[in-house]
């Protein structure tokens, strides 16, 4: 990370939604996060880092400008710059970002594409990474 980022992330500060807390709904913000309960929903923080601690449990969507996993995610990632899957992390989903990280250990179910992303593309949810292998074709 370029001294700049470091700067303007600690400027940010970080919000903690702590292993007790549960939350249903849309996250959106100006802030650094680290879910370590539970989200239900969406998490929409295309500007900054979003961390899923060890006792994070999400069912949501994630954007975010770079994206760490230790704990459990359901659903869609998408990261600006980066997405990086501890060995305590599990997805099933899937991944989006010019960079994507998986270390040994971390669980995987889903698909990838290491692409640059930018707010003129489509979200996940309106364009698959891949086609239904169950479909039929046409002929």
């Amino acid at each position: 990370m370029r001294r700049e980022e470091e700067d303007k992330s600690s400027e940010s500060g970080c919000t903690l939604i702590g292993p007790s807390i549960s939350i249903k709904g849309e996250i959106t913000g100006e802030d650094d996060l680290t879910v370590q309960g539970q989200v239900e929903g969406t998490i929409d923080l295309k500007k900054n880092h979003i961390t899923i601690g060890k006792t994070g449990r999400i069912k949501a969507d994630v954007n975010g400008r770079s994206i760490t996993i230790e704990g459990e995610v359901e659903g869609n990632l998408l990261g600006e710059k980066k997405i990086v899957l501890r060995p305590s992390g599990r997805v099933r989903g899937d991944m989006r970002a010019p960079a994507i990280n998986l270390e040994e250990g971390a669980k995987f179910k889903g698909n990838i594409a290491m692409e640059a992303w930018d707010e003129k593309q489509p979200t996940l949810k309106e364009v698959p990474l891949a086609q239904d292998r169950n479909a039929p074709t046409k002929s």
